[in-house]
C-alpha cells in the first residue's frame, strides 16, 4: 500500500489503489481530472499532493522575479533552457516526478543523454526525464518539509548539480544555492549578499524592496 499524504484537501482527491510506482504514477496523472491548483508529486514511494493555494507576496511574485530574470540571462547569453512551473520532471533512478517551480537546462545537456523530452498523448512536449542542470523551490508552509528535506535529498540523487531554495516568509528572506557534492548538496560560497552559481557562471542575490500598494517586491540580481 502506498502511503498517501495530501495537504489542505478541499476537492477530496482520492488516488487510485494501482498507483504504486512512478510509472503508474506518470500515467495517473495523464488520466486524472484534477482540479487546476493542486500541486503533486511521486515522492520516493508515496503519493504528495497539495491542494492549497499559493501565497502571492511570499511564493508566486518571488518565482515570477526570479523566473523573468533567469530566462533572459538564458536567451541573451545563450546558456541553454529555463523552464517556470508546469512541466512535469521524472527521474526514476531518485524516483521522484512532479513539477519543480523552475528548472535550468543548459545547452549542452540539451544536446547530451542527461535528460529526454517526452511528448504528450495529444502532441507537444510536456515531460522531462532525467537530470536539469538547476532546479527552484520556494518554500511555504505547505511544502517545507518537501522542499528542504525530501527533494532536496531526492534532487541529489538526480544528480542535479545546484538546488535554488527561497524562503520569502519571513525577515531576512533566505537564498540559497545548493551545490552538488559526491556525499549531498552544500551551500555554495557567498560573499555578504551575494552567493555563487557554478550553472549560470555568475553570482546572484534576492533582494526584498518597497512593491505596489505597501507590499513587497522582489529583485534579482547577477553579477
Amino acid at each position: 500500500m502506498v502511503m498517501v499524504t495530501v495537504v489542505h484537501d478541499r476537492e477530496g482527491i482520492r488516488v487510485p489503489g494501482w498507483v504504486n510506482s512512478i510509472d503508474t504514477f506518470r500515467r495517473w496523472l495523464d488520466e486524472a481530472d484534477l482540479p487546476a491548483q493542486t500541486r503533486v508529486w511521486w515522492l520516493c514511494g508515496e503519493v504528495w499532493a497539495d491542494m492549497s493555494k499559493e501565497q502571492i507576496f511570499s511564493h508566486v511574485l518571488v518565482k515570477t522575479r526570479i523566473t523573468r530574470n533567469l530566462d533572459l540571462l538564458a536567451v541573451e547569453e545563450k546558456l541553454g533552457l529555463y523552464l517556470t512551473d508546469g512541466v512535469l520532471l521524472s527521474n526514476f533512478e531518485a524516483d521522484i516526478s512532479g513539477n519543480p517551480d523552475g528548472m535550468f537546462l543548459s545547452v549542452a545537456t540539451l544536446e547530451s543523454d542527461r535528460v529526454r523530452l517526452l511528448e504528450g498523448k495529444e502532441g507537444g512536449f510536456v515531460e522531462i526525464q532525467g537530470s536539469p542542470d538547476m532546479v527552484l523551490e520556494i518554500l511555504s508552509d505547505s511544502s517545507e518539509h518537501k522542499d528542504d528535506v525530501d527533494l532536496r535529498r531526492a534532487y541529489w540523487r538526480a544528480g542535479v548539480r545546484e538546488y535554488w531554495l527561497v524562503d520569502a516568509r519571513r525577515s531576512p528572506l533566505r537564498f540559497d544555492i545548493l551545490r552538488r557534492t559526491a556525499r549531498g548538496y552544500v551551500r555554495a560560497s557567498r560573499q555578504g549578499d551575494w552567493v555563487r552559481s557554478a550553472v549560470f557562471g555568475r553570482s546572484f542575490r534576492l533582494l526584498v524592496r518597497p512593491g505596489l500598494a505597501g507590499h513587497p517586491d522582489y529583485l534579482l540580481e547577477a553579477q
